[in-house]
């Protein structure tokens, strides 16, 4: 004899289809990001690639969102993560030094926490090379205030081909 299936609970918030609850996470993380960031330069976390980077996560269109610098020997991608929602935008680099394999160093560019950017583009997108310091390109970014408003800002990331590493911070104007 079949036994009825046990009653289940709620599924979690993050199961829920997207959009149904999404402006109140949406204004809740706005206000926890404003009290997390002050206005001005805060540098950013640059780590390892990890869960952020996957095909599913390239940012649509991807003819939009990727871009190619220094011969094409480096490639920043812009990733959208979905959630949260106010900060799902990360950065993808991938940047000499090569492994044994002639891969490139694969790394992912956010804010402290590591959380995303509220938004991310590569659109008018420009770059400076300094032999010193390597090749440093600025883009658009930013956050969201504690009233859910865009606070925009310029992302500025620097990568040295030669040692392999690579800093990034965002400087806001309110």
């Amino acid at each position: 004899m079949l036994k009825p299936a046990p009653a289940r609970a709620a599924p979690p918030a993050a199961l829920l289809p997207l959009g149904a609850g999404l402006r109140v996470v949406a204004r809740g993380t706005a206000a926890l990001l404003a009290l997390w960031w002050p206005m001005g330069a805060v540098a950013q976390v640059v780590t390892p690639c990890d869960w952020q980077v996957s095909a599913e996560n390239l940012a649509e269109p991807w003819e939009d969102n990727t871009r190619t610098f220094a011969n094409g020997a480096i490639r920043l991608a812009v990733l959208d993560t979905a959630e949260p929602a106010a900060a799902a935008f990360h950065l993808l680099v991938l940047s000499p030094p090569v492994d044994m394999l002639g891969l490139r160093q694969c790394r992912v560019v956010a804010m402290p926490g590591p959380t995303g950017f509220g938004f991310l583009t590569l659109q008018g997108a420009t770059a400076a090379y300094d032999p010193a310091r390597g090749l440093t390109v600025t883009l658009s970014g930013g956050t969201y205030d504690d009233r859910g408003q865009p606070v925009a800002g310029t992302v500025r990331v620097t990568i040295n081909q030669a040692t392999g590493q690579i800093t990034a911070n965002l400087d806001q104007r309110q």
